[in-house]
């Protein structure tokens, strides 16, 4: 929950890197809680709850990525692969799981995250 709130705290901060932890951890509670708001509103019957959500949630999530995608020393524009239909989203998936890299042009790295031999 610690990443999930770290993406407020850092909402518009687009400099510097995020580990795959941070990134994927900040994911999974986006989702948890997208879901969780899906079925509350279709008990309701209406669609305003997940939509207050996404769009309260995208400027935070956008920026994650942004330094997410700095931690494998890309710019954030990459995120613009993804409006190429279904290719776009396989490349920016495949860049979100690389490994971290070492000090790069967006600073140190955030800390060691262990490496998978």
């Amino acid at each position: 929950m610690e990443h999930f709130l770290d993406g407020f705290r850092n909402f518009a901060n687009f400099n510097g890197r995020a580990t795959r932890t941070q990134y994927w951890m900040f994911i999974l509670f986006y989702m948890l809680i997208y879901i969780g708001l899906s079925v509350i509103d279709v008990l309701l019957g209406t669609i305003v709850l997940a939509g207050i959500f996404s769009l309260v949630m995208l400027i935070p999530a956008i920026s994650y990525a942004t330094r997410r995608l700095h931690d494998i020393g890309r710019t954030g524009w990459w995120q613009l692969i993804a409006l190429i239909p279904l290719i776009g989203a396989i490349v920016l998936l495949v860049f979100l799981v690389q490994k971290s890299q070492g000090p790069n042009q967006y600073g140190e790295p955030v800390n060691a995250e262990p490496s998978v031999a």
